[in-house]
Order: C-alpha cells, then structure tokens, then sequence
C-alpha cells in the first residue's frame, strides 16, 4: 500500500509519537511519503529520535510545503475538478470564518498546497491518511477530492490542536473520511458529545488507535533512582499546569520534605514560571533543562525518583512522557484530565488528583517520595499496562491493517460530496 501521510510540522521539537507511528508502518509493509503542511526548518532534523533516521526514512520521501512555489506552479484543473475545488474552498472557509481570523487564515493557506500536491502527486497513492484533524485533514481532504480517482481517506483526532478547540469543517470531514483514528476513549466520547446527533452515524468507523512505544527501547529500570528527584516535561503552556506543580514543591518545602524538581521544556511560559520559582524560594531546588533530545529525556527518567504531569485543561489527550515513564518503570503523578487516567488504568498504574489542586497534587508527590515500596508497585504495574497496550510494532500492524482494508470505495467524488 502506498501511503501519504499529511502532518502539521514535521520535523519539530516534539514529533516522537509521529516518528514511532511513521516506522511502525513501514515495518507493517506500507510505503509511506509524508506532506507537511508547515514550510521545512531544517535545523530541526536534529529532534527527530533514530526510530526514523535518514537511512531508515529517506528525507526525500518527505515533501515540504512552499507557499511561493505553489503558487508559481499552479497550473489550472480541467473544469469539473476546478469547480470541486472551489465548492469545497468555500464551504471551508465558511466554517473557519465562525471560529475566527487565525482559523480563517490557515485554512486559506492550505488551498493552494492541496491544488498544488493534487497535481504533482496525482494518483500516486493508495490511501491518504492525515496525522491531524485540523489544517492537515482539510489540505488532505481537498487533495483527495482533487484525484482523478477516489482512494480513501482517514485522519486522527488527538488533542486541543484538532479536537479540543477551533474544529473548522470537523462535521463534514467526520462523513468524509473512511476512517477516524482516536488515541484515546477520552476523544471518542468527546466527539460523541459535540456531534450527538451524528455520532451513530460515524460510529462504525471510529477506531481507538493507541500511539506506541518500541519496549526494547525502553527497558524497565524502577532501581537505582535519586531519591528525591521529581521530573516534569513538555512545553511551558498554561495548560500543562507547571506553575501548580512549583506551587506544589514550595509546599512539600515548608513540610521539611527533601526535594528537588528537575524541569525539561520551555516556551511561552518559560519566563513567567522561572519568576515564580524565584517568588516562592525555590529557585535552588527547580532545574530548568531547556528542551532536550528523546536520548536526554529518557536518560533523566532513569534518575528520576517520579515523574509528575500536572495537566489542568485540553491540551494533550494522552502524554507521551507518560507513556515513556510508565515503560521505563518511573512512578507518574498525573491529573484526571483528558486521556490521563486511561494511561494510568484509573490510578492502578499510578497516583491520580484533581487538576488545579495545590494540596492534592502536593500530598500525592510526598507520599510517593516517602513510600518506595508504593513506588515500585506502580512502577510494576504500569510496565504491564504499557506492554498490553503500548507495543508499537502490534499497534502499527493494526493500523496498518485497517488503512489496508479501506478499498477504494464505490462512491464517485460526486457521492461523496452528496453527504457534506
């Protein structure tokens, strides 16, 4: 099967589940192109972990958006294909409008990167499969419908990028698509929530697909930790909750609890809680590590006494560093927060608090530095729950099979468009 996978940004800083998934259907057979919708940043080669080198993915097999470029090469449609392709700009643009200029702006921006892709990649591929429902599933969406043939057509729903927030021509893409990949329960139910009277319809072809890691890659150590080093990582966004976790560290201090945090990230809030900590007389105890490589972060998970995620809205659904502490045998402090509890099998596999609690987050952290038997028992526990549910080379056989099993539908174009 040939596969064109569109993503938002690839590579980024944070693109790991994106490369597991990438290799794990080239070991399943598939033969994969990518299509970032965001303009190439080479220096950014660097974050992309060796599970999808350059000699196990060629750079060639990806092909970088440019705007300027497209738009000197346009070269017009026969006209049946150009009047598609501005039904579906418009019908577009019209639900962007609703959620504002920014929402409004990208999807004009992906127009002409679908006109353009449709036309030098026509009939290449097998099956389009978009990474991301939002801007990468409309530039997909209208690439499809552009094909002199029908193949089919899948996205993913993860987080508040595509599912949470801004769902610009979510509904039609939700009848459109052949296949809606979820990465968690959390996102099933919340698209059962948003399109009530919809749902039943699209049910069937809803699949639960769970991002995975390669477990020889992450090899369970729960031994040999700091003895009081908790670990939080991701980006410094208001929703990843970080300051409550410093708020959270400043409590245990005035405990008499002996701790130090080790924080690895950084963006918009970087500044904001670097002050905080200098506010509440922790500086001394808070490490700010700046982003890391995948190698780097996995090397502090192994020092690490307990790694803590204190989400407090929809960002991510399901954490990868979760998933990665989970494996390598690290104790996980997370919120009930979107996909978290199903990570942590509803506090089974680790310790669950409200989100935006001082005190809860705070007792939870303590009783876990003081309470190394507990620590192993969720360390233990949670290493099974990955190898059950997180073994990447089985979810992406799986993943590969149903992208595989979405022949070429009956359906024209025409019927297709009847539904939207």
């Amino acid at each position: 099967m040939r596969l064109a996978i569109f993503t938002s940004q690839f590579p980024s800083k944070v693109n790991t589940f994106f490369a597991r998934d990438v290799r794990s259907l080239l070991e399943a057979g598939v033969d994969v192109d990518v299509f970032p919708i965001y303009p190439l940043d080479a220096s950014l080669w660097r974050w992309v972990p060796s599970v999808l080198s350059e000699s196990l993915f060629p750079r060639e097999r990806v092909h970088h958006a440019n705007l300027t470029e497209c738009l000197l090469t346009w070269r017009p449609w026969p006209l049946r294909r150009a009047v598609r392709f501005l039904r579906d700009a418009a019908a577009v643009n019209c639900s962007a409008i609703r959620f504002g200029i920014t929402p409004l702006a990208k999807s004009l921006y992906v127009m002409p990167l679908a006109w353009s892709w449709a036309q030098r990649y026509d009939g290449q591929y097998d099956h389009i499969l978009s990474y991301w429902g939002n801007y990468a599933a409309t530039c997909a969406f209208v690439a499809n419908r552009l094909q002199a043939r029908s193949v089919p057509f899948s996205f993913f729903l993860h987080a508040g990028t595509d599912l949470y927030r801004d769902q610009v021509y979510l509904r039609e893409k939700l009848f459109i698509a052949d296949n809606i990949f979820v990465v968690c329960e959390f996102n099933r139910e919340f698209i059962r929530k948003l399109y009530p009277d919809a749902f039943e319809a699209i049910t069937h072809k809803v699949h639960l697909h769970h991002l995975g890691l390669d477990l020889e890659e992450f090899q369970y150590s729960p031994d040999g930790r700091l003895p009081d080093r908790v670990l939080a990582v991701g980006s410094f966004s208001k929703a990843k909750g970080f300051d409550y976790l410093l708020r959270a560290i400043h409590e245990l201090r005035g405990r008499g609890t002996r701790v130090e945090l080790e924080l690895i990230g950084d963006g918009e809030e970087s500044g904001s809680l670097k002050r905080l900590a200098a506010e509440l007389g922790i500086a001394e105890q808070v490490i700010f590590s700046g982003w890391q490589t995948f190698e780097r972060v996995r090397d502090a998970m192994r020092r690490a006494t307990l790694l803590v995620h204190p989400s407090i809205g929809l960002g991510d659904a399901v954490p990868t560093v979760i998933k990665e502490a989970a494996a390598l045998g690290l104790p996980v402090v997370g919120t009930r927060v979107a996909g978290i509890p199903e990570l942590l099998d509803d506090g089974r596999c680790g310790c669950l608090v409200p989100p935006r609690d001082v005190q809860a987050l705070a007792g939870a952290i303590g009783r876990l530095l003081a309470d190394e038997p507990l620590r192993k028992q969720y360390s233990l526990e949670a290493r099974r729950h990955a190898e059950t549910m997180l073994n990447l080379w089985a979810n992406g056989r799986r993943l590969a099979e149903i992208l595989g099993a979405a022949a070429c539908s009956e359906r024209s174009h025409a019927s297709k468009a009847a539904q939207l």
